[in-house]
């Protein structure tokens, strides 16, 4: 029996031994390559392109190095299964290095139609949870009950109605002069049967429904210093048996929840930043969530309905992302 036990042992150790780290750029890589290099090498082999070619040729317990190029990473990818897991106290690990994964997409200049003076609307794809963005950054959304509301609609705010989606440009400007991109993508990162696994100093946004999605079995993974922002339903959703810990994150501007939880899901929360600013900071639907140690308590609903009075009142101020992560991080390093 203890020799059995010595094998096993040496045979772990091996495993862990042989990760490797798989390098992604995606401006100088390329995808014919298998990423053991962060540079075009003697060997002929260099970074890989995209974040799905080095999860095919990954392995478990694995480093998937990303390059921050300052362009964002534009995929939808999903970590699954044994081949995307680590060991107890050596994760498979996806490594940021502060990039950016993006799932907006641009609208179309000819998907827009004129449906009133200053006032457009196309049909997107899919019809729940979408947000439109100027430049890539969140446009303020109108709050449209009846068809009669859309010509209060004012300059550059955008609403969810009837299937489409309506922006309003600022007097005779038409839509020739913006960027506009809205949740293109469906999810961000989805997590499936997946144990020992972290993911770090990562941004997401621009999905249309999470950022970051558990959707059920993943164990022992570790959110480290992830901004998700404006994503369509939530920044992080966790779901089924799940066991999550997020650490020093930044969540705001995303459409439902900033993190929700569902199922039978275990989620701690730890150093984080969950901003309030466009929807609930927690919508806890099932689950256990603490934070900062202690159980989750969800506001008083005479208190929520308060706070979103004065919401109602107060004028939108955009979130200052970089002040809130050197904020953050001053905080999470000491």
């Amino acid at each position: 029996m203890r020799f059995c036990l010595t094998i096993l042992g040496i045979a772990l150790l091996a495993s862990v031994a042989a990760a490797r780290d798989i390098y992604v750029d995606n401006i100088r890589g390329d995808d014919h390559h298998i990423g053991t290099m962060p540079e075009l090498g003697v060997n002929a082999d260099g970074p890989v392109r995209s974040i799905a070619k080095a999860l095919r040729v990954a392995r478990k317990g694995d480093h998937i190095v990303l390059k921050n190029t300052g362009v964002a990473y534009r995929e939808s990818i999903t970590f699954q299964a044994a081949h995307h897991s680590g060991f107890p106290g050596s994760p498979f690990v996806l490594e940021g290095n502060g990039a950016t994964l993006d799932g907006a997409a641009l609208v179309p200049v000819d998907a827009w139609e004129v449906v009133g003076d200053d006032l457009y609307r196309f049909s997107p794809w899919r019809k729940a949870f979408n947000i439109l963005f100027m430049d890539d950054k969140p446009l303020e959304k109108a709050a449209i009950r009846t068809k009669e509301d859309l010509a209060a609609m004012q300059p550059l705010e955008w609403a969810l109605f009837d299937d489409h989606i309506y922006f309003k440009s600022e007097k005779n400007l038409g839509l020739g002069g913006y960027r506009l991109t809205y949740t293109g993508l469906t999810v961000g990162i989805t997590l499936y049967d997946v144990r020992y696994l972290e993911i770090r100093d990562l941004i997401v946004q621009g999905f249309q429904l999470d950022g970051i999605n558990a959707h059920d079995n993943a164990f022992e993974v570790g959110l480290k210093r992830i901004t998700a922002r404006g994503n369509g339903r939530s920044g992080v959703s966790i779901g089924g048996a799940s066991r999550v810990d997020v650490t020093g994150a930044l969540l705001g501007n995303n459409g439902v929840a900033q993190l929700r939880s569902e199922g039978y899901c275990q989620v701690s929360i730890k150093q984080s930043d969950l901003l309030d600013n466009t929807a609930p900071s927690i919508q806890r639907e099932g689950g256990k969530v603490e934070v900062d140690g202690k159980p989750y308590q969800p506001q008083p609903a005479a208190e929520v309905q308060q706070a979103s009075a004065e919401e109602e009142i107060e004028t939108y101020m955009p979130v200052n992302y970089l002040e809130k992560v050197l904020s953050h991080l001053d905080v999470t390093t000491k």
